[in-house]
């Protein structure tokens, strides 16, 4: 089946964060949205279907969680990634950073330090200090041409006896870095080491490019399981996050046992009836669309990369091996972050998220969606390239 990404969908006034929330976060309307992480296509046609369905039949009550919508979730983990994970190891929650803020009270107690590695997705940090936490940073090593750990310093953070968790980003989200099976084995090795729980966020990892591949973190580090929760969804994938329906995994009785009491306290075991259905249809059915996907975001990813090269000579990209939002370095142009802000909103009428709001080694650095149609992507780095000309 052809899919066309390059249709225009105008998503301004259908109630979206992404399109009609600009004003608020950036002091003006009149913006073309590079900066919220759901993309600007149609879903896959058969989620629409699925969807389309359970609308139509018109009786909305409590849904059931059902196996064979665990046995579609655990039948893509094992195709897409090559994890062989057992169904009655996957379970429900509304979405993964509410899976994280769950996993962090069942895991932790308040007081305790949490490890994340800055720069890194905003809500990492709130979700720790919400729940009575204390965010410990162990900020990545910039390189040349990648991000990497700082294996010494989460070395001497996971040996602190505060330090009861960490909270990994796989595929990494602002850096857009995939993490190779031995990174993802030695920095399990530590997380042993030092009795840490890992809590892996993998929400990314079907959206990988050709030259990269994810490795679930527990093929990576199968010793890790009585200290691993991993968190995966369909939201990013298939553009569905409005629906509200994430995946975690575990298979280690104990581990499960306590996610699924912490869950229970909130009474959020259980999905919307949409999100459900669209879960479902996801796994079973969206793997064609998502190939084509990928082929298009490729597409534009080496349009992103050439113009970064060509149209901003002071600034730099390193090479984002997934995810659709990407991290450009503005430092050379020795702007502060509200200057470059200014810059972006002001002059080429831009909104993409500020690299601050990532962490402090976020200074300088603004974050890029490339998820949407090639048109709609040209046009707002032409006016990007002549503001700053």
């Amino acid at each position: 089946m052809a899919y066309n990404f390059d249709e225009p969908i105008i998503r301004r006034g259908t109630n979206s964060m992404k399109w009609d929330d600009i004003e608020s976060h950036f002091g003006r309307g009149d913006l073309m949205p590079f900066w919220v992480a759901d993309m600007d296509f149609r879903s896959a046609p058969e989620i629409v279907e699925a969807l389309r369905e359970a609308a139509d039949f018109g009786v909305y009550g409590y849904p059931v969680m059902t196996d064979s919508a665990r046995a579609a979730a655990a039948d893509w983990q094992r195709t897409r990634h090559g994890w062989n994970v057992a169904a009655e190891c996957v379970d429900f929650v509304p979405g993964v950073v509410a899976g994280l803020g769950f996993a962090i009270q069942a895991f932790t107690k308040p007081g305790d330090g949490v490890v994340i590695q800055t720069p890194v997705y905003p809500p990492f940090f709130s979700i720790i200090q919400d729940n009575g936490r204390k965010v410990v940073e162990n900020p990545l090593i910039e390189c040349e041409s990648r991000y990497e750990m700082d294996f010494d310093g989460l070395d001497e953070l996971l040996a602190r006896p505060d330090v009861t968790a960490m909270l990994l980003c796989s595929p990494h989200n602002p850096v857009a870095r995939v993490w190779t099976s031995e990174e993802l084995s030695r920095l399990a090795g530590l997380c042993l080491a030092h009795g840490v729980m890992l809590l892996s966020d993998e929400i990314h990892q079907d959206l990988v490019y050709s030259d990269a591949k994810h490795i679930p973190t527990a093929l990576a580090a199968p010793d890790l399981k009585p200290r691993l929760l991993t968190l995966v969804a369909p939201s990013k994938t298939f553009n569905i996050a409005g629906l509200s329906s994430s995946v975690w995994i575990s298979e280690d009785e104990q581990i499960t046992d306590m996610m699924r009491k912490s869950i229970a306290k909130l009474h959020m075991e259980r999905l919307n009836l949409f999100g459900a259905r669209a879960l479902e249809a996801a796994y079973r059915k969206g793997a064609p669309w998502l190939d084509a996907l990928m082929s298009y975001l490729e597409e534009n990813r080496a349009l992103v990369e050439s113009f970064v090269r060509e149209k901003l000579p002071r600034a730099v990209m390193k090479h984002p091996e997934g995810t659709f939002i990407f991290w450009i370095d503005f430092r050379g142009y020795g702007l502060s972050s509200d200057g470059l802000q200014r810059i972006l909103v002001d002059r080429a009428r831009v909104a993409l998220n500020p690299g601050i709001s990532f962490g402090r080694q976020g200074e300088g650095f603004a974050r890029l969606n490339i998820g949407c149609p090639r048109a709609a992507l040209e046009k707002g780095l032409a006016r990007i390239g002549e503001a700053f000309a």
